[in-house]
Order: C-alpha cells, then sequence, then structure tokens
C-alpha cells in the first residue's frame, strides 16, 4: 500500500501533461534548471573569502526573451 507502481507514475504523467501541456512543462523545466544553476553558483561564490569575490558573479540582468522575442507561453492569443 505505501509503494506505487510503474502503471501509477505512468497515469499521473500523462493527467500532467493533459493538464498543463508541453509547452508550459518546457518553460518550468528551463526555469527550474536556471535555478539550480544560480543556486550551485551561489553556494560556490560562499565558498571563497569575502574578498575574492568578483563583480561576475553578480547576475546579469536579461530580459526573458529568446534572440528579442517573447516567449511563445508568455504571449496572449486573441
Amino acid at each position: 500500500m505505501g509503494s506505487f507502481s510503474i502503471w501509477h507514475w505512468l497515469i499521473v504523467l500523462v493527467v500532467v501533461l493533459l493538464v498543463f501541456g508541453t509547452k508550459r512543462l518546457r518553460g518550468a523545466g528551463r526555469d527550474l534548471g536556471e535555478a539550480v544553476k544560480g543556486f550551485k553558483k551561489g553556494m560556490a561564490d560562499d565558498d571563497r573569502p569575502a574578498g575574492e569575490l568578483d563583480h561576475q558573479s553578480q547576475p546579469e540582468r536579461r530580459e526573458d526573451t529568446v534572440s528579442g522575442k517573447p516567449r511563445q507561453d508568455d504571449t496572449i492569443s486573441r
């Protein structure tokens, strides 16, 4: 009763795909990957003494665009 079989996980995966769609899940995965990279970089910066931090360790400001175009899941279709 405590463990799930492969069939349970497949059904959950199909329901999630139907509810959210692949574009939204892809965007969420991309955002999660960037967050993990930022977290790892922050942890690596904490290991250095305070005087050794360089200016490149600050996150750069960027628009949430790819090649100057807004992401597809952010646009509103009319």
